[in-house]
Formats: C-alpha cells, sequence, structure tokens
C-alpha cells in the first residue's frame, strides 16, 4: 500500500467514525424497544479499557526509551486493539442508551463539561493520528523502513500525548457521570 492510500483510508475511516459518533449521539437511528442488559455494562468497560490503554501507553513509552522495540510494538498493537474494542463499545452503548446529564447545581458541572469537550475533541482530532502513526510504525519493518522511523516520530510526538489524554480524562469522566447513570 501506498501512502497516499493509506492516507485516503485513514482519512475516510477517521471521517466516517466521526459521523457515527455524531448521528448516535443526535438519536437519528432507530433504538430497539428492548435494550439488552449488556449495554448498561458499557460504559464501566469503556473506562477499564480507558484506563488499561492508559497504562499500556505509559509502558510503551517506557519500552520505547529502553530500546526494546519488540515490546513497545506488542504493546501499542494490544493498545489499539483496545481502544477499537472501545469504540465499538462506547458506539453500541450510545447508540441504545439513553442520555446522562450532569446536575446543572452540580459545582463540579464546570470542570466537567471542561474536561468532557477536551476529551471529544481530542478524540476526535487523534483518530487520524493513531491511524498514521500505527500505519508508519508498522512500515518501519519494510525494506526503506528507515524513512518511516522518522514519520512515526514526527507524528507520535503529537499523537501520544493526545492519546494518553484521552484515555485518561475517559476514566475521569465515568467516574464523574457515574453517579449520576439512572441504572446503577
Amino acid at each position: 500500500m501506498n501512502d497516499k492510500l493509506a492516507f485516503r483510508i485513514v482519512m475516510t475511516l477517521s471521517v466516517v467514525v466521526f459521523v457515527a459518533v455524531v448521528i448516535l449521539n443526535k438519536k437519528i437511528l432507530p433504538v430497539p424497544e428492548i435494550i439488552p442488559d449488556f449495554v448498561y455494562k458499557l460504559p464501566k468497560l469503556n473506562a477499564l479499557l480507558n484506563g488499561t490503554c492508559s497504562i499500556l501507553l505509559l509502558l510503551s513509552l517506557y519500552m520505547i526509551r529502553q530500546k526494546n522495540i519488540v515490546a513497545h510494538k506488542k504493546l501499542n498493537i494490544i493498545t489499539f486493539c483496545l481502544s477499537a474494542v472501545f469504540l465499538l463499545s462506547y458506539i453500541t452503548y450510545h447508540w441504545m442508551a439513553q442520555e446522562t446529564s450532569f446536575p446543572a447545581n452540580n459545582p463540579l458541572q464546570i470542570p466537567y463539561l471542561a474536561i468532557l469537550i477536551s476529551h471529544i475533541i481530542l478524540a476526535a482530532v487523534v483518530l487520524p493520528m493513531i491511524l498514521l502513526s500505527f500505519y508508519y510504525g508498522l512500515k518501519i519493518q519494510e525494506p526503506n523502513g528507515t524513512l518511516y522511523v522518522q514519520k512515526h516520530k514526527k507524528i507520535v510526538r503529537w499523537s501520544y500525548p493526545i492519546w494518553l489524554y484521552v484515555t485518561i480524562t475517559g476514566v475521569i469522566v465515568y467516574v464523574m457521570i457515574s453517579p449520576y447513570y439512572s441504572f446503577n
């Protein structure tokens, strides 16, 4: 696959995911009449996945600083897969479950909204960066892969801290909003 095609696929996938999330949050798609019980367990699963990804990202950084490229690559593949599971879980939950609002009279509403808004915006921004980081990282193993080392480092300089922030704030958002779920 050439870089232009990869870039087009990454951008198309990122736009499709973004549009899907917007559509699901607007409740445009029909919701099943009976919501399966597992749906109400998804926010906790999502927080667990985000927390696990945070730890794996920190371990990945440690491994690359130790020059352990094999462990770094394995950790990133696991984190990438867990993030994909998170995305499917997130989409499922927001398609089926009723929206939960943070109480307006709660003194933590402004900090909550600040964290939530930054989390949402950065999650949308970081997805194509993660996909490109992953693509460049996998291309390093190919012949002429040294060209991709610099591309990988250049984008990871931005994607890594944003991805880490998004995974950490995902857990914080869950901890702050979970007492207000109607199904707890």
